[in-house]
């Protein structure tokens, strides 16, 4: 029996929904929807039609759009965004209508005016992961735009989007123009600060992502432990997963002084784990190793490497932290510079190197009354 030809085509799709919807229109249903809709009327419609775009359908907040160009649906999405940030400056940030746009180029399926396909699905998962007010592209649209337009890409990495077999490279456009480094630095902590980056997949499974964020995990817990350290928590470092990160930048962005990132390897029922601590301040590596083991126990391997990684980091941070200390000027010392130098001078493990330490630990405890650290080390002294 001969089978009906189905009608394809090669197309750029935009994808587009409210931010926060169901929360808007619980609120006022009425003042949403007359919103919505004076939006389109004045600048969304207009936009689509300048572009060339054709609507292909809405759904109550949303709407799909086909593009015959991916730089027409790029520069479309890009002028209804800063359109609208224009259109909700004087309104309350409660009761403000955001979209968010995905944008993917593919190969599609035409059916009674309708499109299907592969392509359409992706772009939808973009939308999901665009922030309110902003847009995701595909790798694809990403390449085809590069050069074209003047608006600046954050590479997102690869992402595993749902319902999609392959990996999709997913890039976020800056609207404002400004890159994600020129972020203003955030203050350092007073005590060694340390991020736990998520670790890479390097095997290629991607069953053994929950393994390596699962040392990801135990690791932050093990060293949270640590009330001399200051970790930052996973919700914040995960945010780079997927990522190719400049470790000065994840230093400037988290306030942290140190950054261990790692990678895990997996091969027939070995796996391999390597790690390196960083110093974000100079990009130097304070430290590296790997271990190896066996998946026959997946728990007790991670217990394995957590605790050996985590036994070796302590130390380390805190010898990085008294060579650091080594080489501020006196004047200039804060009360856990002089306890880290007492720290120095205790190890010496001679009366001359006791007596200097108690000298420091008390000039720390003159600065800062409260330090209970200096207390209990000038009293062991």
């Amino acid at each position: 029996m001969a089978t009906e030809r189905v009608e394809r085509r090669l197309t750029a799709i935009l994808a587009a929904d409210v931010a926060g919807y169901s929360r808007l229109m619980g609120a006022d249903e009425e003042g949403t929807l007359a919103q919505l809709k004076a939006h389109r009327r004045a600048l969304v419609d207009p936009k689509i039609t300048e572009h060339r775009g054709r609507i292909v359908k809405t759904t109550g907040d949303g709407m799909l759009v086909e593009f015959a160009s991916v730089v027409d649906a790029l520069r479309c999405a890009v002028e209804i965004q800063r359109g609208m940030a224009e259109r909700n400056a004087e309104v309350p940030q409660d009761r403000r209508i955001e979209f968010r746009v995905g944008i993917h180029q593919g190969d599609i399926i035409i059916e009674e005016g309708d499109i299907l396909g592969d392509g359409v699905n992706v772009a939808a998962r973009l939308e999901g992961l665009a922030e309110s007010g902003g847009i995701c592209v595909s790798g694809r649209v990403q390449e085809d735009a590069e050069g074209k337009l003047e608006i600046p890409f954050e590479n997102a990495g690869e992402q595993q989007l749902k319902n999609i077999s392959r990996p999709v490279r997913v890039y976020r456009v800056r609207l404002g123009g400004v890159a994600p480094s020129s972020r203003p630095a955030l203050p350092l902590p007073d005590k060694p600060s340390i991020a736990v980056l998520p670790f890479q997949n390097m095997s290629g499974d991607p069953e053994q992502e929950y393994f390596a964020d699962g040392i990801v995990d135990e690791i932050i817990t093990a060293l949270s432990r640590f009330r001399s350290i200051f970790v930052i928590a996973r919700n914040s470092t995960f945010t780079y997963k997927g990522r190719p990160v400049d470790v000065k930048q994840v230093g400037r962005e988290l306030g942290v002084r140190y950054v261990l990132e790692g990678g895990v390897r997996k091969a027939a029922n070995r796996v391999r784990i390597t790690a390196q601590l960083i110093d974000a301040t100079t990009a130097a590596h304070l430290w590296v190793d790997r271990f190896d083991g066996s998946l026959e126990n997946v728990f007790d391997l991670q217990d394995q490497v957590t605790a050996s990684v985590v036994g070796q980091i302590a130390p380390k941070l805190e010898q990085a932290e008294i060579e650091r200390a080594r080489r501020k000027p006196t004047e200039s010392l804060d009360a856990y510079d002089f306890y880290l130098r007492g720290m120095a001078s205790l190890r010496q493990w001679t009366k001359e190197g006791n007596d200097e330490a108690q000298r420091l630990f008390y000039k720390a405890i003159e600065l800062d009354q409260d330090f209970s650290s200096a207390y209990g080390m000038a009293a062991w002294c």
